[in-house]
């Protein structure tokens, strides 16, 4: 029924950037926040930032002064801009949602992923 679909990821030199992108669709009664994980090749999947309905917005400390979580309401959409990128900063990135969708007369809360889009950053 809810489907999150990223977009924007890739390989980009260090230094660069990229803009990450995450729409939700589906019967979607309302998203109380949305935001971003990643992770990396042996590592466990970490929050990178998240914004809520309201506009508050959670960075990892790795994230801070460099990413901008950002959201469009009225699409369903989150994005991630990512600047002055690091090699550690190579990681599937999963978009993330805590939304009510609409199930029959029962609706229905719960937390839903993306399927994941590759960030790679390397000279």
């Amino acid at each position: 029924q809810v489907q999150l679909v990223e977009s924007g990821g890739g390989l980009v030199q260090p230094g660069g950037s990229l803009r990450l992108s995450c729409a939700a669709s589906g019967s979607i009664f309302s998203i109380n926040a949305m935001g971003w994980y990643r992770q990396a090749p042996g590592k466990q999947r970490e929050l990178v930032a998240t914004i809520t309905s309201p506009g508050t917005t959670n960075y990892a400390d790795s994230a801070k002064g460099r990413f901008t979580i950002s959201r469009d309401n009225a699409k369903n959409t989150v994005y991630l801009q990512m600047n002055s990128l690091k090699p550690e900063d190579t990681a599937v990135y999963y978009c993330y949602a805590d939304l009510t969708y609409t199930s029959g007369i029962y609706p229905v809360r719960d937390d839903y992923w993306g399927q994941g889009t590759q960030v790679t950053v390397s000279s």
